[in-house]
């Protein structure tokens, strides 16, 4: 007799398939399919897609958690740190920012990791408001920018059909240079791209929203 289907099985396997088939082409009945069940077993434990997608992403972020190094002091190195984790976590995945972006955490196992970076901000004399927009503004940056990355490299390595950056200059009017010039920039070295934004993000945090006068006390 087969041992008793769980979340976390059901979890593990669809974030397995996710690297084979896509977001797309992951559904219930291929998911059933793979761990020899028919599909509305899974139906137990997931109402729809979308139930399991936010496991799915809880999953995601618990993974990233658990390999994520301390806070440093600084909320500028503390920021990026937070981004570049993020972003990394999700290029683990195919399809990973897709799947992260827009789901409901299904736990508040998040809100330890949240409070230690909010408190960074908070050491550093930023009003919460002004903390907590900071990290959205560089939480859409990272999930956008991995999003538009993966689309171009949906599996590492491997560039899909459309992004060449000479054939998208070719089909350009010559009128519109600087347009077929940017290919090169839009689908280049993604990892210099992220850089170079995330350093725009931290460093318009430092200018926009300034910390209070008076830090909190340690």
């Amino acid at each position: 007799m087969p041992p008793k289907l769980d979340r976390a099985q059901v979890v593990d396997t669809a974030l397995r398939l996710l690297d084979e088939t896509g977001l797309d082409g992951l559904t219930l009945r291929r998911i059933a399919t793979e761990l020899d069940v028919k599909a509305p077993a899974l139906y137990w434990h997931f109402a729809n897609k979308q139930a399991l997608l936010d496991e799915m992403a809880t999953e995601m972020l618990r993974r990233m958690s658990a390999g994520s190094p301390e806070l440093p002091d600084d909320w500028r190195e503390a920021l990026a740190g937070t981004c570049r984790t993020l972003r990394d976590g999700l290029l683990g995945y195919r399809d990973g920012a897709k799947v992260f972006s827009g789901t409901r955490l299904t736990d508040s196992g998040h809100t330890g990791g949240q409070h230690a970076l909010l408190a960074v901000f908070d050491r550093a004399g930023f009003a919460l408001a002004d903390a907590v927009l900071a990290l959205t503004t560089a939480y859409a940056f990272t999930i956008g920018f991995v999003i538009e990355e993966q689309a171009v490299h949906p599996v590492p390595g491997e560039r899909a059909p459309g992004y060449d950056p000479d054939r998208r200059a070719a089909g350009i009017d010559p009128e519109y240079a600087l347009a077929a010039a940017a290919g090169r920039e839009i689908f280049g070295d993604f990892e210099q791209r992220f850089e170079r934004g995330l350093a725009i993000v931290v460093a318009g945090v430092g200018a926009s929203l300034k910390p209070l006068s008076t830090p909190s006390a340690p």
